[in-house]
């Protein structure tokens, strides 16, 4: 078993909190409390696996991935983690990986089951491609369609929450007034677009989404309506990781 690593929760609606940055925490705003665990496999393994079953990955069986980062979303019944993953390919190539992570076993979803993981703290967890769990499929449409940014990350020190940098920020591209859709469900089919790559899109109850399995960058290097971004350091222009399909 490998050395400890930070692992989330996500707590919706945390408002009216006061932390070490001296920021209070606005009603409705998402933020996720990292602590330490134990986690067996990997987070990297089960990408790392999971990755080399996809035809459109180019990463076959044996082949090492770099973990750029990850961004989060928050789940409003506060039960589902959804993590989304960047990592970069030998050759340079970034794909781009939403997991959800579960308590329990997903009846009918085994298709989209990525890997099982013992967690030090939580238990066995289910690991799910996130383009087949209506969870993220909302969440992803609330981010775009409110123009909201993915969690904030608290890490808990003695009692007291601490900020941390997100090693991946990302940005949806919408109002914040609109009324987000409910989505109930999730089926993904995927396929190759010119000029953008492998892109699953999620077809739902609500609105279709896209997810750029190899981002690119984004058309006016920033975003536009309907879409959502992503940066990190080092790396210069946003890229474009979903949209509104």
């Amino acid at each position: 078993m490998g050395p400890g690593v930070p692992v989330l929760r996500v707590i919706p609606g945390g408002g009216g909190r006061l932390f070490a940055t001296g920021r209070v925490l606005a009603y409705g705003e998402a933020m996720a409390i990292l602590y330490r665990a134990e986690l067996t496999p990997s987070k990297q393994e089960i990408v790392t696996a999971w990755l080399a079953r996809q035809s459109w990955s180019g990463v076959a069986a044996g082949d090492s991935i770099e973990m750029i980062g990850a961004y989060r979303f928050d789940d409003p019944d506060e039960k589902i983690g959804i993590e989304t993953h960047l990592v970069q390919r030998s050759d340079g190539t970034v794909l781009h990986v939403p997991l959800t992570y579960r308590d329990a076993a997903v009846a009918g979803a085994e298709e989209h089951l990525a890997g099982e993981m013992e967690h030090s703290v939580l238990g066995h967890r289910w690991i799910y491609d996130a383009t087949g769990d209506p969870v993220y499929a909302a969440a992803l449409a609330w981010t775009i369609v409110r123009g909201q940014a993915g969690a904030d990350q608290f890490r808990d020190i003695d009692g007291t929450l601490v900020l941390q940098p997100n090693t991946v920020v990302v940005h949806g591209f919408g109002d914040h007034s609109a009324t987000a859709p409910a989505i109930t469900t999730a089926a993904p089919s995927i396929a190759e677009e010119p000029g953008m790559g492998p892109v699953t899109t999620i077809t739902t109850d609500g609105p279709a989404l896209a997810v750029y399995r190899t981002p690119q960058v984004a058309s006016d290097d920033d975003g536009h309506e309907g879409q959502l971004t992503g940066r990190w350091d080092g790396l210069g222009n946003a890229l474009l990781l979903a949209a509104l399909a």
